[in-house]
């Protein structure tokens, strides 16, 4: 962070606080499958923010590891060992690029890895994530309840969790407290403003106002301050954040930093293919829909010709959902999906082939998630360094300024 200290002053925005130190308020949100691997977070964390690696799939950026698995999802039977091989390919990716982004990082910010809860793989991808060497594990799509037990060897790793209204905050919290840790910071993700799997039940939730925050961050606060914990716990607002105000704005409700996705996937540091990048960037906010996923969670995602075919295809698809003897991906990415465990209210498509098929740029198969808001840039795609000097600078306006 220090050449962009005198911005940081500047800006009037206060640093992230966090295990001893002081970063630029700005956390680079995780993104799967391969949208934010090494070269992005390592980016991010050069300039004194945290960069964030997401878990899932990591594979596909290793062209050695997709060779070992080529053919091996088309294998009569699928047995068990089919599976171990395809996870091992994976968390052997995790490591690699874990190693990469420090190495980038050059020792500035921190390094963190997202790891979503309701994927099958999920403990094994926190041991290895804290094994590698990231300086912090998230998680979302799901309580993780179990993180401190998962954690347990590595006490001075940084365990940060995703919620997204207060009661989770307090539930959460006060499970942790009975296992003797605290979560180093908590991501309050508004459900409406973010993209990718949305933390609501459905997605009439979206907009009840428990998720606003101008409500979850000071019930949030109030509750952290009754338990005497206020200070040992940040809160990082993330969804639809494009400004500095933006930013200020957040921190005003007691915020002490941000959290940002989709600005930072167009970068081009991002770690996804140059169409994917410019499919976010002149996405329309009329051209984005939510819809329910995979994963039985809402979405939001860029009506691309393959979301919007799907769509009008899903009833019938959900009509005949029906239990699936093996995944179509061989290794069961997801502890529950509705395509394989025929669970016909949530969405019957194969989240990995989607979403890797976005990675490479692949209008005719990609799904591609994306948050609330014009970006800061608008079509551009620019540096990360551009994007965070940006946000240190007031009064440059956005098109659509984030919504209350």
């Amino acid at each position: 962070m220090p050449d962009l200290l005198p911005r940081l002053t500047g800006s009037g925005l206060l640093p992230l606080e966090i295990a001893g130190r002081k970063l630029l308020p700005i956390v680079q949100g995780g993104m799967g499958v391969g949208v934010s691997a090494h070269r992005l977070a390592g980016a991010v964390a050069a300039l004194g923010g945290v960069g964030t690696l997401s878990s899932v799939d990591l594979r596909r950026h290793h062209p050695d590891l997709m060779a070992r698995t080529e053919g091996l999802s088309a294998r009569a039977g699928c047995d068990a060992d089919t599976k171990a091989r395809i996870d091992d390919a994976n968390l052997e990716a995790l490591e690699r690029e874990v190693k990469a982004a420090r190495a980038a990082a050059g020792g500035l910010g921190l390094i963190a890895m997202n790891v979503m809860r309701a994927v099958s793989d999920y403990a094994a991808q926190i041991r290895r994530s804290l094994e590698a060497g990231v300086d912090m594990v998230v998680v979302g799509a799901g309580l993780p309840l179990d993180l401190p037990d998962l954690a347990a060897d590595h006490p001075d790793k940084l365990l940060v969790p995703i919620l997204s209204d207060s009661r989770g905050v307090s539930l959460l919290v006060r499970k942790w407290e009975r296992k003797k840790r605290l979560p180093d910071a908590i991501v309050i993700e508004h459900p409406r403003l973010a993209g990718g799997h949305l933390g609501a039940a459905r997605i009439a939730d979206l907009n009840d106002p428990r998720f606003d925050f101008e409500r979850v961050l000071p019930e949030s606060i109030d509750f952290l301050r009754q338990a005497g914990i206020e200070r040992e716990v940040p809160l990082i607002a993330a969804g639809g954040i494009r400004s500095c105000e933006d930013i200020a704005r957040v921190q005003g409700l007691g915020a002490a930093a941000a959290q940002l996705g989709t600005p930072f996937a167009v970068t081009t540091e991002g770690d996804a293919s140059d169409t994917f990048k410019r499919v976010l960037a002149e996405a329309r906010e009329e051209d984005v829909i939510e819809f329910t996923s995979v994963a039985g969670l809402p979405a939001r995602a860029v009506a691309t010709p393959w979301l919007k075919a799907y769509l009008k295809l899903e009833p019938k698809l959900q009509a005949v959902a029906h239990v699936r003897a093996r995944c179509t991906k061989a290794f069961d990415c997801l502890a529950q999906c509705g395509l394989r465990d025929g669970l016909k209210d949530w969405g019957q498509f194969c989240i990995d082939n989607q979403l890797a098929a976005a990675l490479r740029g692949d209008l005719k198969k990609g799904l591609y998630f994306r948050g609330v808001g014009a970006l800061p840039f608008g079509e551009q795609i620019r540096s990360a360094r551009d994007l965070v000097e940006r946000l240190l600078t007031r009064g440059v306006p956005v098109p659509q300024p984030m919504p209350a």
